[in-house]
């Protein structure tokens, strides 16, 4: 490090309050700090408590037991998580473009904001962005790749949306399978039908039980594979991928947690926990079954990404 007055080296001299490294200067008795990029724009807090904060989210902690852990104030927690998802939406679409796929998986996991949408006519509310909302994902079925993601309702709308993420994301014809939920005929072909060799997997769940418990999961007695599009290989018709990545939703981001009340309060923290998590698994996750992460998998990246290298990226 040089000293910009006397253009002499300067020696190591500890770190500031905010752990910035710092030099001295022997000539002029100055101190020199190292001029770094802050990650996240023109916050002010340390890189390390960012770092933290966006890891203890990414494992499944909420908003009010981070602040009790760290110390840091509810709404630098959020100012965070916000400003790491817009860096990591915009990186997502990007970096995951016109990629080679063989065969994709989607399916979409039912979460709320604010309320469930069978409590909105009770109390009132007529926002659209409060009630049941639905992420959408269209994942690789051999690299693990979340190749597109989408925040929705429930509706031929937040499917289309998706569906043309995907076709952006994607190159070449692959396969694709989804569940039965109709709205995917249309939006299929619109967006990918000249691409697509298409099935849906159709599960048949019995009837409930006297006395079942409200949240077990239904029996599934039967599944039932329907041809939509093209010559689709009956071996390769499947969504336990993408059913095993809801799993993994659930279980890391816990505004997804069922029976607590970390739910989200506002869709744009929903949102931007998404992408966050979408990004970290993507770059940052080594996945067990590939022995690395998915956008290796897919000659994405070269290298395992740090946290770091992913706000920096």
């Amino acid at each position: 490090m040089t000293c910009h007055n006397c253009q002499l080296k300067a020696v190591k001299a500890g770190k500031d309050r905010k752990g910035t490294q710092r030099f001295l200067c022997r000539n002029c008795k100055r101190y020199v700090h190292v001029q770094t990029e802050k990650l996240l724009g023109n916050m002010n807090l340390p890189e390390c408590k960012i770092l933290l904060v966006l890891n203890l989210l990414l494992e499944g902690n909420s908003i009010r037991s981070i602040e009790r852990i760290t110390g840091i104030e509810k709404k630098t927690i959020t100012r965070v998580l916000l400003n790491a998802g817009e860096h990591c939406e915009e990186l997502m679409a990007r970096k995951i473009k016109n990629v080679a796929v063989k065969d994709v998986e989607a399916d979409e996991i039912w979460g709320f904001v604010g309320c469930k949408n069978r409590h909105k006519l009770h109390k009132g509310i007529t926002d659209p962005k409060v009630g049941d909302a639905y992420t959408w994902v269209g994942i690789e079925r051999n690299t693990k790749l979340v190749l597109a993601w989408h925040l929705g309702e429930r509706d031929m709308v937040a499917c289309e949306a998706s569906t043309e993420k995907l076709h952006e994301a994607t190159q070449g014809r692959f396969q694709l399978t989804t569940d039965g939920f109709r709205p995917y005929e249309n939006a299929v072909s619109y967006s990918l039908g000249t691409r697509v060799d298409y099935a849906m997997l159709i599960k048949v769940y019995a009837k409930d039980r006297e006395g079942e418990q409200k949240y077990s999961p239904p029996e599934v007695v039967e599944t039932v594979t329907k041809v939509m599009i093209g010559n689709p290989d009956p071996s390769r018709i499947c969504t336990s991928i993408v059913e095993r990545s809801n799993l993994s939703m659930r279980t890391s981001i816990r505004r997804l947690t069922r029976l607590t009340n970390a739910f989200s309060k506002k869709w744009t923290h929903l949102k931007a926990m998404l992408a966050v998590y979408f990004a970290f698994y993507n770059f940052c996750r080594i996945h067990s079954s590939i022995r690395c992460t998915p956008a290796m998998e897919s000659g994405i990246t070269n290298t395992v990404w740090s946290l770091r290298d992913l706000l920096a990226a």
